[in-house]
């Protein structure tokens, strides 16, 4: 899969403060790429360098293989963390102004923008102003207005926020379906249940600069620390839990089970493999619950980021 955006060693200062330090990120085409970091990283900067809303003062930005440049602005959809509609425009009047903006026809912009208020069932808003929507109904509306001239690139900055359970996963279901068509997607977010469920790839910044990249199954192997949870059946629970204790690293788990078995978090010794533990396990007991701790990338990030000071 070729990249559809590279980003190569980019600085950016402002005054005596550096807000990225050679960054350097590729985006594949078709992927959703998480961009994340705590608050100050320097995601911003770079999602405004990217948008050419800010110029870095060293390094290069290649979209689809050319030099980033004013051309590309109808390449790239943003939607920003902070809104930027009118709240005393109507809606309809205001997503016709958007989308000529980015080079739609008026006729076209109709065409799409009914396309897309029916598929969020939001036609009835064409003549409310935004003034007199909720945040998530004017959010709705913004998504729209980014989406609607179908650029190669999307970047989404916590697209969820002031959405309940269901806009955000109904918008959640639109980022995959524009994938699917051919969409490359930059997200970047807090909420890292949903960079579990969306992203492919998945970069880390931390105080500037880039400390963790790559496909996110391939981090999470990096990350995996070889252990299981295991729910087990016996005559005697202690008696087992002590055999157990003198063979691996045991500590008592807690998760949920339909049974009362015993409840064990068992770490794998250099050399052992799953079904090595598993079939010990079923000489001792019945075995009810065995799964691998595979760490989240709310796990990964905290652990980075402590790694990283």
């Amino acid at each position: 899969m070729s990249n559809l955006l590279e980003v190569n060693q980019v600085s950016k200062n402002f005054g005596s403060f550096k807000a990225l330090n050679n960054v350097s990120i590729t985006v594949p085409k078709g992927s959703i790429f998480g961009l994340l970091g705590p608050n100050g990283a320097g995601k911003t900067t770079l999602i405004r360098i990217i948008n050419q809303i800010t110029m870095p003062d060293t390094g290069t930005v290649h979209l689809d293989g050319k030099l980033l440049n004013t051309l590309h602005i109808k390449d790239i959809g943003y939607l920003p963390e902070e809104r930027g509609l009118y709240k005393t425009m109507k809606v309809g009047e205001q997503a016709l102004y958007l989308a000529q903006l980015k080079g739609l026809t008026k006729t076209e912009a109709k065409e799409r923008l009914k396309y897309w208020f029916d598929r969020l069932e939001i036609s009835d808003w064409w003549n409310k102003k935004i003034q007199e929507l909720s945040k998530g109904m004017a959010q709705k509306v913004q998504f729209v207005v980014t989406v609607l001239h179908q650029p190669k690139l999307l970047i989404f900055d916590e697209p969820f926020s002031g959405f309940d359970p269901i806009n955000a996963n109904l918008i959640k279901d639109e980022i995959l379906r524009l994938r699917e068509d051919g969409a490359t997607v930059i997200f970047s977010t807090h909420r890292m249940e949903s960079v579990e469920e969306l992203c492919d790839d998945i970069a880390l910044i931390h105080k500037s600069n880039k400390i963790l990249d790559g496909k996110l199954i391939d981090v999470k192997r990096q990350y995996k620390i070889n252990t299981f949870e295991v729910g087990i059946h016996s005559s005697n629970n202690d008696e087992l839990k002590n055999q157990l204790s003198q063979r691996f690293d045991v500590k008592l788990a807690n998760f949920k089970t339909l049974n009362n078995d015993l409840k064990l978090s068992i770490k794998l010794n250099e050399g052992d493999k799953p079904n090595d533990l598993l079939s010990y396990l079923t000489t001792k007991g019945e075995v009810s619950h065995f799964v691998e701790l595979i760490p989240s990338v709310n796990d990964i990030f905290i652990q980075s980021v402590k790694n990283s000071k």
